[in-house]
């Protein structure tokens, strides 16, 4: 099974994306060199943390098993392991792309992920 990965981006640099072929990432993603993804379990957390009462945002499921070599999970917020994409993300590798609304708590949300 594809272990999927998850990236939040806002619609206008999402669809530029769609526009070029490729995706090479929002402005934090370019200054660290490398793009920002999250698990299933980690993405609500990312979410609140850097997109809070933000609208216009897209949830891209990506498989991370057809990045290959370039996908490397290493040690971010708290310890964790986080997917961070060496290269820009091949839209063929993208699984679905869904809307992020704001809930009337003023939470994203999230549609069923798949955790495996």
């Amino acid at each position: 099974m594809s272990q999927f990965i998850y990236k939040i981006a806002p619609e206008a640099l999402w669809r530029e994306a769609e526009k070029n072929g490729r995706f090479t990432g929002a402005p934090i993603d370019i200054a660290d060199g490398f793009i920002h993804f999250s698990t299933a379990d980690q993405v609500r957390e990312t979410a609140a943390k850097h997109f809070a009462g933000q609208t216009g945002l897209l949830l891209i499921a990506i498989d991370g098993d057809r990045l290959g070599d370039a996908l490397k999970y290493e040690i971010s917020r708290g310890g964790a392991l986080f997917p961070h994409l060496y290269a820009p993300l091949d839209l063929g590798a993208v699984a679905w792309v869904r809307p992020l609304p704001l809930g009337a708590d003023g939470r994203h949300e999230f549609p069923d992920l798949e955790t495996e």
